[in-house]
């Protein structure tokens, strides 16, 4: 893969859309800006790139403008040889994409690593931003004790070996992480093509130890909310995440005040491309029906 070119690999049958490349703080940024109308920002999380929302692009670009890119070091963007694919950089970088767009009245769509990733970005440019959509996320350190276990687990130099040697991250939580349907191979394919040297997933393999290693990040996040909780919120949340629970939810649910539930009854973690038609249904009767 060149570093402005899309790659054979990609099917333009799975990801019909144009990829686009821009540079940004040194990296090459890929992403998709399909459609017109409101602007939508998709946030991806780990192991994944902005693939994971294609059918819920496609079901939306008709009556949105919709945005996804993908971060240093994961699916078609290259990081800068000096990039140590932490969470406080990322935020700079799509910071910088928000920036290089200049994107406004944006509805910022975020899951996994994007809710703090994006929220982030939303406390650092708050203009550009009018509305927020949480799916499976969070926004302050994780004190539950199965994140800390997963953290220094996965995180430590036993985990780090196995998903940068075996691509064990997108091995075994892309799986795991749909309930409702079974990923086809060809969908795997995309995930494990875009982490496809252990060079390649070293940025996977960074994040699943900053979930407490970036505990001052995640104090700033968190201490950032109250200046956002007056933007309406959709949060859409699969109840059969083994990551994310009602807990979390309900967290949000309590912070933002404006805010509308979408519960998609036994999606897992990946609830975008588990269950993609509930999840764009959620965010197009939601978004159109909010005051412009």
């Amino acid at each position: 893969m060149t570093k402005t070119e899309r790659p054979a690999w990609v099917d333009d049958d799975l990801f019909p859309f144009q990829s686009r490349f821009i540079a940004i703080d040194g990296h090459t940024i890929h992403y998709v800006d399909e459609g017109s109308g409101p602007t939508l920002l998709f946030l991806h999380g780990n192991p994944t790139w902005s693939f994971v929302y294609r059918d819920v692009i496609g079901a939306l670009r008709d009556e949105f403008r919709c945005i996804a890119l993908d971060y240093p070091g994961f699916g078609l963007s290259t990081a800068r040889p000096d990039y140590r694919h932490l969470p406080e950089e990322h935020i700079q970088v799509v910071t910088s994409f928000v920036d290089a767009l200049t994107l406004r009245g944006v509805t910022l769509v975020a899951h996994d690593w994007g809710g703090p990733i994006g929220l982030a970005t939303v406390a650092q440019r708050p203009a550009a931003f009018e509305r927020l959509v949480l799916t499976n996320t969070w926004g302050w350190p994780n004190g539950d004790p199965k994140a800390y276990i997963a953290s220094h687990v996965m995180g430590g130099p036993v985990g780090r070996m196995l998903i940068r040697q075996l691509n064990l991250f997108v091995n075994a939580t892309i799986p795991i992480g749909h309930r409702l349907r079974k990923p086809t191979a060809a969908e795997m394919g995309h995930y494990r093509k875009a982490l496809a040297t252990p060079d390649r997933r070293q940025a996977s393999a960074v994040l699943p130890r900053r979930i407490t290693a970036s505990r001052a990040l995640l104090a700033d996040v968190e201490a950032n909310l109250p200046s956002l909780t007056s933007l309406p919120t959709l949060i859409i949340w699969g109840n059969a995440d083994v990551v994310f629970g009602d807990n979390e939810r309900r967290r949000w649910e309590q912070l933002f005040p404006d805010h509308h539930t979408v519960i998609v009854d036994g999606a897992g973690h990946f609830v975008q491309s588990d269950a993609p038609d509930q999840f764009a249904a959620a965010i197009r009767d939601w978004r159109l029906k909010e005051p412009s």
